[in-house]
């Protein structure tokens, strides 16, 4: 019941957006100065507030987390590059769709969902998990939305953006075992993360009142790559890492976050780099929507 009242909760704000975009208070350059705002400030605090908890993981558990991670978005990037080219027949569609399949919400939905299903100190551990995504949302995500899937090369300055020193920087902090950081850093860093979840929202919402009611029900690419999105793809890899052989705690949490439904810097992205948003973000809401059932389910296959 916790996972649905989080899950309605988060929901609750994207209407909220979708009111504010149909009033005329949000839209347009309103839209994209508050996505460059998310990325360039706000995202890049929530990174860091995620190792500013005062207490550390069991370090043991970093590495395997760091591995199985890694292994994770390799195997997503092949799924991103190739699967499209089955789930439809534009080409204009399969960079979104590419993206829907590799990202989920780690940042905004996966950090509450694992704290309430694994307890608070494994939203560190998700941190830890969501460093890799970090690093592929902003290298590998950004080629797919702009249409660049083909290029196998990253570009230089992706890796020096905001969130991406963000992510270098959390990485030090965990790989040298601080744990004291001031309140007076602290706590203004929380604080503006914090303005990240419900301003991502906020946009998915107001993104989603300028779509009609008959494209916000989607298609059968929406509803297949919805699919993947929440339980193929997830219970897919359980198994494989659960035969390589990590640790069913290790395996659980990465199952679940992998079961998130679709990032909504899908949607950021495509406003700032000028792409139609309307295939990212009826995906995000229906499998937004979708997820108050099938997170609860994986949780149930997971045994908690």
């Amino acid at each position: 019941m916790e996972n649905i009242n989080i899950m309605l909760i988060l929901l609750a704000i994207v209407i909220v957006g979708y009111v504010a975009g149909k009033l005329g208070y949000m839209g347009g350059d309103f839209d994209r100065r508050l996505s460059n705002i998310i990325i360039d400030i706000t995202c890049p605090a929530l990174i860091l507030s995620s190792t500013m908890g005062g207490t550390l993981p069991d370090r043991g558990l970093i590495l395997p987390l760091l591995g199985i991670s890694l292994l994770t978005y390799l195997l997503l990037t092949a799924v991103a590059w190739y699967l499209p080219l089955l789930l439809t027949k534009k080409s204009e569609d399969r960079g979104p769709v590419g993206f829907a399949l590799m990202f989920g919400n780690v940042g905004f939905i996966g950090y509450p969902i694992v704290g309430a299903i694994f307890g608070h100190q494994a939203v560190f551990y998700a941190a830890i998990l969501n460093v890799v995504n970090t690093l592929s949302v902003f290298t590998i995500g950004v080629m797919l939305v702009k249409g660049e899937a083909h290029r196998l090369t990253f570009p230089p300055k992706i890796l020096r953006t905001t969130p991406m020193l963000a992510a270098y920087l959390a990485m030090l902090i965990v790989a040298l075992g601080i744990d004291s950081i001031p309140d007076i850093i602290s706590q203004p860093i929380t604080m503006i993360g914090n303005i990240t979840v419900p301003g991502a929202l906020l946009i998915i919402g107001s993104s989603m009142s300028r779509l009609s009611w008959r494209t916000m029900l989607g298609s059968r690419v929406v509803y297949v790559t919805t699919a993947f999105r929440l339980l193929i793809l997830p219970l897919l890899l359980y198994v494989i890492f659960r035969a390589i052989g990590f640790s069913p705690y290790v395996v659980n949490i990465n199952t679940l976050i992998i079961a998130m439904p679709v990032a909504t810097y899908g949607t950021i992205l495509c406003l700032r780099y000028d792409r139609d948003t309307t295939l990212i973000t009826e995906i995000t809401l229906i499998s937004t929507l979708l997820s108050v059932v099938t997170i609860p389910l994986v949780a149930q296959l997971l045994g908690n």
